[in-house]
Formats: structure tokens, sequence, C-alpha cells
């Protein structure tokens, strides 16, 4: 108390050992972490452009002496495989269940956290619960559904499933975002004769773009990676990369030169789409888990 009192802050251990490095060590620092959490993606490549005998004979770091070794046959010969279609596939699957996610829980987490409305707490606890389903459980009751239904095996069906275990998390990270929207803003808009979707579409969007960021990264990650809900319910025509890789490990065992190809090209469109909403990807995050 004597310390606030005397308007001095006390400071924790890495901050002090941040002011004796200097901010310009940090950042090598930083870089230096960096690089080498690239390290494994760096490999990939490496091992993606060489033939299988040099793999199987040398460590992919021994290209920096032998660069000859790199070619890109290995990517000519995975897409002979067909794994083109099942890169569309890939995408025809996740922008969809992105942009309905994204969609969907921003207009309900602003009913959540800014309408009134009966039953609207009971009902949020609901979406809450449904957080702790596991999947697993709801696999073999929506098969025989879609069976009934018709849409077993198609991308329709694939991306139903996804958008309804994606939600409930899409909701309740927004909505906690969107309560600390200061309200004088809305109350502002009202008064103005702002419609509940002008207020939404004008003011609570655009001020919702970390947390949406956010959850935007979130959401195509775990439907571009995912393998378990493609193995159900997508049939060898419209099969996502996940499952086209996977087939290719149980048909051809340590076929390298086809799979390291593949998984380096599943991996560059995620790391790409990081690294480009990033300065997004901290605040959302923190906004998102505070209240």
């Amino acid at each position: 108390m004597a310390d606030v009192q005397a308007g001095t802050v006390k400071r924790g251990p890495l901050s002090r050992i941040v002011d004796r490095l200097g901010s310009g060590a940090v950042q090598v620092l930083m870089i230096l972490i960096g690089l080498f959490w690239l390290v494994p993606t760096l490999g990939l490549l490496v091992v993606s452009m060489r033939d299988e005998t040099a793999n199987n004979a040398e460590g992919w770091w021994t290209i920096f002496t032998k660069p000859a070794e790199l070619t890109l046959s290995n990517y000519a010969s995975l897409l002979a495989t067909g794994f083109s279609a099942s890169f569309w596939n890939t995408v025809m699957i996740t922008v969809p269940t992105t942009i309905l996610v994204i969609g969907i829980a921003a207009m309900a987490a602003y009913a959540f956290a800014w309408m009134d409305f009966k039953g609207r707490d009971p009902l949020f606890l609901v979406v809450v619960g449904l957080l702790i389903v596991p999947i697993q459980i709801a696999l073999i009751p929506i098969a025989t559904l879609y069976g009934q239904a018709g849409i077993f095996g198609t991308i329709p069906g694939v991306v139903l499933f996804h958008v309804a275990f994606g939600l409930p998390f899409a909701i309740f990270l927004l909505r906690n975002f969107f309560v600390g929207i200061p309200a004088s803003l809305l109350e502002a808009a009202r008064m103005d004769g702002a419609s509940e979707w002008k207020i939404f579409s004008t003011v609570v969007f655009p001020l919702g773009k970390p947390a949406i960021a956010s959850l935007g990264i979130f959401q195509f990650l775990w439907v571009w990676n995912d393998l378990l809900i493609a193995l159900v319910f997508a049939d060898a025509s419209n099969q996502p990369m996940t499952k086209a890789l996977q087939s290719q490990m149980r048909q051809f065992g340590t076929n390298v030169d086809i799979i390291a190809p593949g998984a380096f090209l599943s991996l560059i469109i995620p790391l790409v789409l990081f690294f480009a909403f990033q300065r997004y990807f901290v605040q959302g995050m923190m906004a998102g888990s505070v209240k």
C-alpha cells in the first residue's frame, strides 16, 4: 500500500529483466524463438522437395551442402494422386463453415449481450453447457439422421456438423466481448432511430473485429485440420486433405515423398492465415476470456 500511495508500482522480475537487457535484446531473443519455432516447418518443406532415397539416407539439414537435391517432382506425384480435388474439398468445407459460424454466432452473441427477451439467461447457460458435450457421442445419431435426410457423405453434411459444434464456443466468446462495448454507444444509436440490425451491423460488429478475427482463426484451424468428422461423414469423392493423407499413409506406409508435400500444403494455408491476423489474435482472446 505504501508503494501505491507513494506513486510507485512494484514491478515483477520479468519487467526488471527486460529493463536490464534492453528492448533490442528482447526483440532479438523473440526473433530467435520464432525462427526456432519455424524449424519443423522448414524441415517439412525440405523433406517434401527431396526424393525418397535422399530422405532415407540423410537428414534434411544436409540440403544446405547439397541444394541440387531439391526437386518439385514430389508435388507432381502428389497431384497425380488426385490431391488437388481433396484440397478444394477442404476449402469448400472450411470457408463456408467459418463464415456461417461467425455470422450466426455474432448475431446470437449480440442478442444475448444487449437484447432483453424471455429466457435469455437460461438459454445462454444451455449454450455454455454445450461446450462440454463431446463430439463422439453425436457421431452415430447424426450419421443416422444424415442417412435419412440423404446428405450422408456430402460436403453440406460435413459443414452442418462443424457449424453445429462450433457455435457454442463462438457464441460464448463473442458474447463476452460484446458485453464490454460501452452501453452509451448503443443508447446513442437507438436515440438516433437505429434499428437493432443497424446497431449490430454498424456499431457492434465493427467494434468486435478483434474477437471475430480471433474466432475466425480458431474455427478455420479446427475445420481445416479435422480428421475425425471427415472420416465419418465424408466419402471418397468428397474427402478433405486430412482424410486423403490418412488414406495415403494406410496405402503406402512410409511413402514420405507423397505424404510430406501433402502435409506441407495442408500446413502452409493456416500458417499464412495466422500471420495475417496475428495482431488481432491476442487482443481477441484476452477480451473474450475475462468477463
